[in-house]
């Protein structure tokens, strides 16, 4: 009989080659030793990663760890550690087949994250996805229920522990190789290419909980707040000089209209073409002074200015002025203010991609101020469709990949009951929208479930157009005009 260890050991020998078969009795003991002995008599599994649980289930069994989330994912990742070369074996490898294609270089890492776990494939698998149309082009929308819930175990023992301000944050370099520990993920598979970026060492890794195919996470190696400014610009360009098979977006860097991690420098990219990238210009505009740059207002909910030119220079150039004017304009007639009481509200979430040989920046304009009207923000999901979607409007969204919560998932179950009259426990704050939907549409059993798929897009389409600081009306296109004429 081929055992768990014995299979755990062949995949350790296929994924990293600082061991050779000569090494086998050495990692099974290593692997005896993470998972207990009585882990010698487990049958192993097909593949390696169900081979993993039954490891990790046969050190609870026998009680070498405790039954917690966080302490099967801490010996997890230890198990498929063994199966990762050095970060310096890794770097070199990386850049060895760079020189082959920077697809090269991406498919080797991309592949190797997959296969030691560091890449969550089977929590990602979880995840509900479907397309809706829409007058900006096919939305994309996604309910995540990829990452875990958390014990209370762990909530408890975390709780307990004093804090430990290392890693400062889930994006610091210094999670490469971390443990973990009940209050944080474990990284002992973790790897990071490193990278120069505007004179400055970054990181290359990939999302544990990927929205996206090959979603890419480029990451400064200093623990320093988000910030959009020229050197943006010109970082987002060297980034798809290097890699020109992804695009690469930054949040934006004000509470609000930002992502969720504003304490880490940070970008985003991946191997994935997202709706707004194929929407087209809807008004060309033209920019004094960058006769090389071409220029457009896009066809999307938000508000979103196009810069197209082979001159990467004349291109960082127009976008930091486009920035620079941005930071200082309001329109008070359309509620848009650059400064209240010295705090200022405006910024640009920045986009880059190659298109041929061109490079593209989509830079879409934000606001994040707050009235009585709109506590959560006047440009940010407005109340009505909150029962949808209630989070900042990050990067991903704005460029049309809805990232739902997992509460979704029962939630709107439950709301195709009502609509096809069957017995419910609908939650009041889909009542409103539910009544309307069931009052403007004819819904049956073959139809319902793509109908509501389908009216959830039509929602998160006005997500995006309460996120946009310009409306698609006429007033707002005027505005959008009248800021266009100042730069």
């Amino acid at each position: 009989m081929t055992t768990a260890v014995d299979a755990h050991v062949t995949h350790i020998l296929q994924l990293n080659p600082t061991y050779s078969p000569l090494d086998r009795v050495y990692l099974t003991n290593r692997v005896r030793a993470l998972c207990g002995d009585a882990s010698a008599s487990v049958p192993a599994a097909a593949d390696p990663l169900t081979n993993l649980d039954r490891l990790v289930a046969a050190a609870v069994s026998a009680g070498v760890i405790a039954g917690t989330h966080s302490a099967q994912e801490i010996l997890g990742a230890e198990l498929m550690a063994l199966a990762t070369p050095a970060p310096s074996a890794i770097n070199a490898e990386f850049w060895g087949r760079y020189q082959d294609s920077p697809s090269a270089a991406t498919d080797y890492f991309y592949a190797l994250c997959r296969a030691n776990n560091q890449v969550q494939t089977r929590a990602i698998a979880k995840n509900i996805a479907f397309t809706a149309p829409s007058d900006y082009g096919d939305l994309e929308i996604t309910i995540n229920l990829s990452k875990p819930e958390k014990d209370p175990k762990d909530i408890a023992a975390a709780a307990k522990q004093p804090a430990a301000g290392y890693p400062a944050c889930a994006l610091c370099l210094e999670n490469e190789g971390y443990a973990g520990r009940a209050d944080w993920a474990a990284r002992a598979n973790h790897r990071i290419v490193r990278l120069s970026l505007g004179g400055r060492t970054w990181g290359l890794q990939y999302s544990p909980y990927a929205y996206f195919t090959e979603h890419a996470i480029f990451l400064d190696s200093q623990h320093t707040p988000m910030h959009i400014n020229a050197q943006t610009f010109s970082n987002l360009l060297d980034l798809v000089t290097l890699f020109p098979h992804y695009f690469v977006g930054s949040n934006a860097d004000l509470p609000i209209v930002g992502g969720s991690m504003l304490a880490h420098e940070h970008y985003q990219g991946g191997r994935h073409t997202f709706a707004m990238a194929k929407a087209p210009i809807a008004t060309p505009i033209t920019l004094p002074g960058y006769p090389q740059v071409e220029a457009g207002i896009v066809k999307w909910p938000m508000s979103v200015i196009r810069l197209t030119s082979t001159d990467r220079t004349a291109l960082a150039a127009a976008a930091t002025h486009i920035l620079t004017a941005w930071q200082g304009y309001s329109d008070p007639a359309l509620q848009i203010r650059a400064v209240t009481a010295g705090t200022p509200h405006h910024t640009i979430t920045p986009i880059a991609r190659r298109v041929d040989q061109a490079y593209q920046l989509d830079l879409v304009l934000r606001d994040n101020q707050t009235s009585a009207e709109y506590p959560d923000g006047i440009f940010h999901p407005h109340p009505a469709v909150q029962h949808i979607k209630k989070e900042n409007i990050g990067l991903i969204e704005v460029m049309g990949l809805a990232v739902l919560p997992a509460r979704l998932k029962t939630e709107l179950a439950e709301v195709e009951k009502f609509l096809l009259g069957q017995p419910n426990a609908m939650a009041a704050m889909h009542r409103p929208w539910a009544e309307q939907l069931a009052a403007t549409q004819t819904w049956t059993p073959d139809t319902a479930h793509r109908q509501l798929q389908q009216a959830v897009g039509k929602v998160f389409a006005t997500v995006l157009e309460n996120a946009g600081v310009f409306k698609r009306d006429a007033a707002g296109q005027a505005g959008f005009q009248r800021f266009v004429h100042t730069l």
